[in-house]
């Protein structure tokens, strides 16, 4: 959810140290300590993006839900904390300019790539339907459930903590080493999503303080590569399209692709840089001894 002034920002924060009901002993307060709300939350939205992820596109979608289910019961049930990232009032919005931000990130990527000779584009002859089916699912999938761990989750709770310059910090290479067990990762690949998601997607969170506009960033930017016949972090699937690859692995990606080339990581620092100079300016970045209040 956006708001319009850093005085309403900053109180929707003090809200946040907010806790109702009787302590509930040691386990009770290890619970909802940020590190147990989080550990909690990781778990629950995991075990639901492993048990739908590879399943049929209905199954993805009803997976989709139940990770934004299990994320409001953690956040209120646990955590006992006011959950203004996943407002539906203004949902719609903040997706959609999220989206349009990761498709241009995508495109331009892509189409810069592309002038220095390292990629090549030809119609792939797939089913339309199928293919577009496939990428939103799929793609949805991903972006809703890696969106809530990581910064639903992960972020916020470390920010608490160590505030957020910390929390983007520890996450952004965490989300790199996420991606180490993907087809063709390596030590650069892992450096570069650390680089151009990882701190990029932080950045865009504490900009917005949405967990839509991220979603819609990060399932923009994966459904536009499937799209395009880009593997999607190594992965390959039917897209619309196919690529043609050619040239040094530093401007292609390599068999990591697209997210593995200098050319997108430069282009998310240049994202990233004016989203975090927005979100200090609105007040966004909370500093580790207000944080941790």
């Amino acid at each position: 959810m956006h708001t319009s002034s850093t005085t309403r920002h900053e109180a929707g924060h003090d809200r946040l140290s907010d806790v109702s009901g009787p302590s509930g002993g040691r386990v009770g307060r290890i619970c909802r300590s940020p590190f147990g709300w989080m550990l909690i939350g990781i778990v629950g939205v995991g075990g639901v993006s492993a048990a739908t992820a590879t399943g049929p596109g209905p199954l993805q979608v009803l997976g989709v839900a139940a990770a934004v289910a299990v994320y409001w019961a953690v956040m209120r049930f646990v955590a006992r904390r006011p959950m203004p990232e996943i407002a539906r009032r203004g949902a719609a919005r903040e997706a959609l300019l999220g989206g349009g931000i990761g498709l241009g990130f995508i495109l331009v990527s892509a189409l810069v790539i592309a002038a220095f000779g390292g990629y090549s584009f030809s119609w792939a002859g797939n089913g339309f339907f199928s293919v577009v089916a496939s990428a939103v699912t799929v793609s949805a999938g991903a972006a809703v459930t890696e969106e809530l761990m990581f910064r639903g989750l992960a972020l916020q709770a470390l920010e608490r903590l160590f505030g957020s310059r910390a929390a983007v910090a520890i996450t952004a290479p965490l989300f790199g080493a996420a991606h180490l067990a993907n087809p063709g990762a390596t030590a650069w690949s892992a450096l570069a999503i650390a680089i151009e998601a990882g701190a990029l997607l932080g950045a865009a969170f504490l900009w917005r303080r949405s967990i839509w506009f991220v979603v819609g960033m990060h399932f923009a930017w994966n459904a536009a590569e499937q799209l395009l016949g880009i593997p999607v972090s190594g992965h390959t699937a039917k897209g619309l399209l196919s690529v043609d690859v050619a040239g040094s692995g530093l401007l292609t990606g390599g068999a990591f692709s697209l997210e593995a080339s200098v050319v997108t990581v430069l282009i998310g620092v240049a994202l990233a840089v004016p989203m975090f100079v927005l979100a200090h300016r609105r007040g966004g970045l909370l500093p580790r001894q207000r944080a941790a209040r």
